[in-house]
């Protein structure tokens, strides 16, 4: 999921067949029997010569039968086959794999960190389907999905149901959400808001104008391997240095990233990237600046924010990165302030890891309470997922639950109106052997 403030960081054949070609009775009989109506007339023997013949070069023109249940090659428009239809025998797309350097370099070929690393086979596979099921949906989006004039409902259950289309999870069976489909609910914030907005059912039809700052973030998870990845849509060139500056600070985060790599030495060079950048929107010059109370994270099993936080701006973190853990290298960029707080409709909602073992008085907090555990566990969700489920006349018992510590409230996330924000994003894995930015595509 998007964003971690940083004061609350310790909390998705046809069975083609041919007809063969067929015998009147009358030939079939004159067949079997070696004979013709007209044993004397050379002309109807000639005319059986040449339909004999004909009935040959027929025969040669037959087409071969395809073979039935053969998978689908290439994915639909929207995406709808599911990812595990298109690559068999669960081989999919390696991310990009990055070779440790200097005193971790020994990791490549060390024989001891390669058997580590086949241990985590089953994991691998695990984050490199859920990996090629976020670049298709992702890719299909730009391209036939996110452009001015579509309301963010639209774009949000466009995602949401290719999502887990290609998972394989629809999520409206019971524990179907947990084994895999959406990792968290697609942040659609736009503008000055920079993280944790999506719409509500009942919100009011928001649509993307040739003018906004659009950021999509998107979480997708495979046994709750969750894939963590964000990018920034502009439809005006104006906002093209904002952009860029922020990718290009997500890409230096990626590449400075590694084990034993401290947090602190990560948020220094991320500053000096972005803080390189400036835009000029309407005529005025602003700066690009890192927004310093946002940070990455580290992703755990069904866990979108773990313990460690990567930061964005430079500071004394000397916490270290390990071997074997899963980080979410993201940065926004902002032409405001370069911080944000709480602000619009809360919608992003998520069970606490640690939540505590308290009676509920509320019977529907009680209620509230089965369905998440049954349904989300401790991945983050929001109200239209649960609408989606059937509830209803929730709120108070949502309420109810947020009070007593159990479930998170995650509002979005906004620096001053008036201002422009960007955000991107990548997963990597610190695997034992190689660094693997899971998330990388010919997008971004």
């Amino acid at each position: 999921m998007a964003a971690q403030t940083a004061d609350k960081l310790d909390q998705l054949h046809l069975n083609g067949s041919t007809t063969a070609g067929k015998i009147t009775s009358a030939s079939k009989a004159r067949a079997e029997n070696g004979t013709s109506e007209h044993d004397d007339s050379d002309d109807d023997k000639e005319d059986e010569a040449d339909a004999g013949e004909n009935a040959t070069k027929k025969k040669k023109k037959r087409k071969p039968k395809k073979k039935k249940g053969a998978a689908p090659k290439a994915q639909t428009d929207p995406p709808r086959v599911p990812i595990a239809q298109l690559f068999a025998n669960n081989q999919y797309p390696t991310g990009e794999e990055v070779e440790y350097k200097n005193e971790n370099a020994f990791r490549t070929t060390n024989e001891e960190k390669r058997h580590l690393d086949r241990m985590n086979n089953d994991v691998l596979t695990d984050y490199r389907r859920g990996a090629e099921a976020h670049r298709q949906v992702r890719q299909w989006a730009q391209k036939n999905l996110i452009r001015p004039g579509k309301s963010l409902h639209e774009i949000a259950n466009g995602i949401e149901d290719a999502t887990r289309a290609l998972t394989g999870h629809p999520g409206l069976e019971e524990g179907d959400n947990i084994k895999g489909g959406v990792g968290f609910p697609t942040g659609l914030s736009i503008n000055h808001c920079a993280a944790h907005y999506t719409p509500n059912t009942t919100s009011k039809p928001w649509i993307v104008d040739q003018k906004d700052v659009l950021k999509i973030d998107v979480g997708i998870h495979i046994n709750g391997r969750i894939v963590d990845s964000a990018w920034t849509m502009a439809f005006d060139p104006q906002y093209d240095n904002l952009l860029a500056a922020v990718k290009d600070a997500t890409n230096t985060g990626v590449r400075e990233a590694g084990i034993d790599v401290r947090m602190g030495d990560i948020g220094a060079a991320i500053q000096e990237t972005m803080e390189s950048y400036e835009v000029e929107i309407e005529g005025k010059t602003y700066p690009v600046k890192p927004i310093r109370n946002l940070n990455g994270h580290n992703i755990g099993q069904w866990e979108i924010h773990g313990g460690k936080s990567v930061p964005i701006v430079k500071g004394g973190d000397q916490t270290k990165m390990e071997e074997g853990e899963t980080f979410a290298i993201e940065t926004f960029g902002s032409t405001g302030k370069g911080y944000v707080k709480d602000d619009m409709e809360i919608s992003h909602y998520a069970k606490r890891v640690d939540a505590p073992n308290v009676a509920l008085r509320v019977s529907s907090a009680r209620s509230l309470l089965n369905t998440i555990n049954k349904n989300f566990g401790t991945l983050p969700w929001c109200r239209r997922y649960l609408d989606r489920l059937g509830q209803d006349k929730y709120l108070l018992g949502l309420n109810h639950l947020v009070q007593s510590g159990i479930v998170e409230a995650y509002p979005p996330l906004c620096d001053v109106k008036g201002s422009y924000t960007a955000q991107f994003e990548h997963t990597i894995l610190l695997r034992p052997t190689v660094k693997e930015v899971i998330s990388r595509g010919d997008d971004y």
